[in-house]
């Protein structure tokens, strides 16, 4: 045998424009790839910020006629197909997705499906059969106005069918990367303060999770640890003023989504999922509350099933970039005990405060196996996810 790295491979990554002032090339680049868009964004935000006015006279400046589409809230299946079918006669060259996450994975559906003539939930996760997609996608160009999910540099879209017997799953494919992921920090100042905190707390969870995932690379490993010292640099534990440098989320959180893409995750977004379908949770918010939780399970049961296990002295490091101090004698449990003090800080809302009742925990339980819970350092039986979960209540 050979020493030394581990084999690994690579996915295939948009082409990335990363810096203060970037979003004023994106009439442009939509110009490259032709002359009809379609925009995808949020429900208010972006629209009432000064960029939108500037856009469209970009636009106008380049050639490009467009039309407008709104989601507000996840996306749902009734949600694309309802924008796809209304939009499929017009031929559009590129769909331009500006927003938070939900903005971008319904621009990343919506441009997978144009040209094809099925229901999203033919091709989603543990739903229909994703092995039927055949595309083509339309280009489609990424534009985050938050810095969290790190939607802009990923593969798949999720899609919330919300209430009793929902889901939240995903519809994924090579062809729905974004041709470009046009990421500028400015877009984010007028972010409102919990929309900040939510998505900062997702980043930060998918740049842990990522970190220990069971798939995770030396070069993973490299990229998560240059994502948190950003985050660190970025984030205040504090819901009314959470950001201290937005350049630094923005990076952090597009890292994260590399990093996701790359290794996976773990229990928290494996929580997340139900959480969001059956309660409507934020997704932000789901995956704050379960943060410290989730990162204590993990580290008791590895101490208790393979107290050697690397992972325990990769959380050591993740508590030195997050929570330095000048004892050189760290342990796991310093970062479990600095999450705490963050949920706390932020003032988390509890399970019980979001709606979940005792009574929902077995089909929370029976509905968190999916792809995310599979990558956790290790695996959780049916009894220790009850228990985190009620530890959260």
């Amino acid at each position: 045998a050979i020493d030394g790295i581990t084999g690994f491979s690579v996915a295939a990554l948009p082409r990335i424009a990363f810096g203060e002032g970037s979003f004023h090339s994106l009439a442009g680049e939509i110009s490259k790839l032709g002359k009809h868009a379609l925009l995808v964004t949020g429900g208010r935000s972006f629209m009432a910020g000064p960029h939108w006015a500037l856009l469209q006279d970009d636009l106008v400046g380049h050639g490009v006629e467009w039309s407008l589409v709104r989601i507000s809230g996840e996306p749902s299946p009734a949600q694309i197909d309802s924008v796809v079918s209304r939009n499929t006669a017009a031929r559009f060259d590129v769909v331009v997705g500006i927003g938070g996450g939900s903005a971008l994975d319904a621009g990343k559906a919506i441009a997978g499906l144009l040209n094809d003539g099925h229901s999203v939930t033919d091709f989603l996760e543990g739903v229909g059969t994703p092995s039927d997609y055949r595309g083509p996608a339309v280009p489609f160009i990424a534009v985050p106005t938050t810095a969290g999910t790190g939607s802009e540099l990923t593969r798949n879209a999720v899609i919330t069918q919300p209430g009793q017997g929902g889901y939240k799953k995903s519809f994924r494919d090579d062809r729905l990367l974004a041709r470009l992921a046009l990421i500028d920090p400015a877009l984010l100042v007028s972010c409102p303060a919990p929309v900040m905190l939510g998505n900062a707390l997702d980043a930060l969870t998918q740049l842990i999770e990522s970190y220990v995932s069971t798939r995770a690379s030396v070069l993973t490993d490299a990229l998560a640890l240059d994502g948190l010292r950003a985050f660190a640099r970025g984030f205040r534990p504090d819901p009314a003023h959470p950001v201290r440098d937005h350049s630094e989320l923005a990076y952090a959180a597009m890292i994260s989504g590399i990093c996701l893409t790359q290794a996976g995750l773990g229990s928290v977004h494996g929580f997340a999922s139900p959480l969001g379908a059956f309660f409507s949770i934020p997704h932000g918010t789901a995956c704050g509350t379960m943060l410290a939780v989730c990162t204590e399970m993990n580290v008791k049961l590895l101490r208790e099933r393979t107290p050697d296990n690397p992972v325990l002295e990769k959380y050591v490091t993740v508590a030195d970039m997050l929570f330095p101090s000048a004892d050189k004698l760290r342990t796991p449990e310093d970062l479990v005990a600095g999450l705490h003090d963050w949920i706390a800080r932020c003032e988390l809302p509890r399970l019980s405060d979001l709606g979940v009742r005792i009574t929902d925990i077995d089909r929370i339980v029976a509905a968190s196996g999916g792809n995310s819970m599979k990558t956790n350092p290790l695996a959780l039986t049916p009894d220790e996810l009850e228990k985190l979960l009620r530890s959260r209540l």
